[in-house]
């Protein structure tokens, strides 16, 4: 045999493999080295991709470099073959060290990594969730009427009025901690809206009253969680002037609102759409929460004992999505940590706990799909990379080159599957006698129909 192995556990998470190469491999390698080498290489008196001697090239690159780079073909090659033979799924890189690498004696080394857990899956068919639909009152659709009212109102110089809640206005301030102004706490015409509370605290609620003209010193907490370390818990005085303030005027909530707003001719009318849009909103909003509350379940099922390493990757990814997305709206993951008064352990640390359900969640479905032999089909790939190349305005074929280019296939091809997974749980999950009555009769009517 010209690859022995021998593998053992180093603790619960990783396992070390011993493997050892018979000298003639070595050897073998070294050969397969020269080529390689020389392929990449201008020596004088032998034109590119000739092979020359073997003397030639330790002449040029040193015996060391040939044996290296021969060690680095097998370990390789091992890694490779003990993936495929003994059906190993590491879960990160193999890392190697070398025991013995010498001209004429067998090539020993070590490959560590961290396998993929041991699973037992539980009960993942026949759940049962309840669906919860939060009932849609009428006080919910004034609210909603209420905002549309909001958008389309006019705004009323109102100079000889006091501020109110719900009012526009405009003020400097200059804000001091200690008797010390502070970086951020000064501003001129600074617009604001009373109610939305974009300060802190009580801060606009003590400048309801005031005329434009007015002056008043307004007396705050910063909150402990605040950004800026150096202010959290603070308390803070903000001297304030008032400059102008504008009255919202709302439109008369009438049929002929209704017409401007809408495509109905009364109020009632748009009423009964906009109960009848959120009541749908709601419904979908019950079987999404009831679909992942039945995977989470099948989720607590399952017993594993995830390796930490697996999470670690998973916020990783995380927080390199959040930096894209920070990015594709001009700002950068630094300037999001500093605003939210995170470092880097604390933004890991906030993402931890859904990391974790993320990676059980994987495995759920990667164990399902090989239990149920749910597989994806070239078809079903297919689908997946019309929908993408649609997307990014490009073709199937130059997003399939793309992604094969970049290895990612792969991983499309994992989230379609999957999806199919999660969505054969939710399948087969458990259904109320109501759900079942009605499909009951619903196939009745189906054979009256053929009949």
């Amino acid at each position: 045999m010209t690859m022995k192995t021998n593998i053992k556990k180093i603790d619960n998470y990783e396992s070390e493999i011993t493997v050892e190469y018979e000298a003639a491999e070595l050897e073998k390698a070294k050969t397969r080295a020269c080529k390689q080498l020389s392929e990449h290489a201008n020596i004088p008196g032998f034109r590119k991709g000739k092979v020359p001697p073997a003397q030639i090239l330790e002449q040029h690159f040193g015996k060391g470099a040939i044996l290296d780079e021969a060690a680095d073909i097998l370990i390789q090659k091992a890694a490779n073959d003990i993936i495929k033979d003994l059906k190993i799924i590491p879960v990160t890189q193999m890392r190697h060290k070398i025991i013995t690498c010498e001209d004429g004696k067998n090539f020993v080394f070590t490959l560590t990594f961290t396998d993929y857990p041991e699973v037992k899956l539980g009960e993942y068919k026949g759940l049962k969730v309840e669906k919860v639909v939060e009932p849609v009152t009428d006080a919910a659709v004034d609210e909603y009427i209420e905002n549309i009212r909001g958008h389309h109102a006019n705004m009323i110089d109102a100079p000889d009025a006091k501020v109110a809640n719900g009012d526009f206005i405009t003020l400097d301030f200059v804000g001091t901690v200690d008797g010390e102004k502070f970086k951020g706490g000064e501003a001129k015409d600074h617009p604001l809206e009373i109610g939305s509370h974009s300060f802190i605290g009580d801060f606009e609620e003590q400048l309801i009253g005031l005329k434009v003209g007015d002056e008043k010193d307004v007396k705050v907490t910063f909150p402990e969680d605040y950004h800026a370390k150096d202010l959290a818990d603070k308390p803070a005085v903000f001297h304030c002037k008032i400059n102008s303030i504008k009255h919202k005027e709302l439109p008369e909530l009438n049929d002929e609102f209704a017409k401007k707003v809408s495509k109905f001719e009364t109020l009632a009318e748009f009423k009964a759409d906009i109960k009848k849009n959120m009541e749908a909103n709601a419904e979908r909003r019950a079987v999404e929460k009831q679909q992942q509350a039945v995977i989470d379940k099948a989720v607590e099922n399952m017993t594993v004992d995830v390796p930490p390493v697996m999470i670690e990757e998973r916020i990783s990814q995380m927080i390199q999505e959040l930096s894209l997305q920070l990015q594709s709206q001009g700002m950068k993951l630094e300037q999001y940590m500093s605003f939210s008064g995170l470092d880097m352990d604390g933004l890991r640390e906030q993402y931890k706990e859904p990391a974790k359900q993320n990676v059980l969640t994987d495995i759920l479905l990667d164990e399902v799909a090989r239990a149920e032999k749910i597989t994806v089909g070239n078809q079903e790939l297919n689908y997946e990379l019309a929908v993408m190349a649609q997307m990014y305005r490009t073709t199937p074929k130059q997003i399939y080159k793309i992604l094969q280019e970049n290895r990612q296939l792969a991983g499309v091809a994992n989230n379609v599957l999957r999806r199919k997974v999660m969505q054969f749980i939710i399948d087969n999950m458990a259904k109320d006698e109501i759900e079942k009555t009605a499909e009951k009769a619903e196939e009745k009517t189906e054979t009256k129909d053929a009949e």
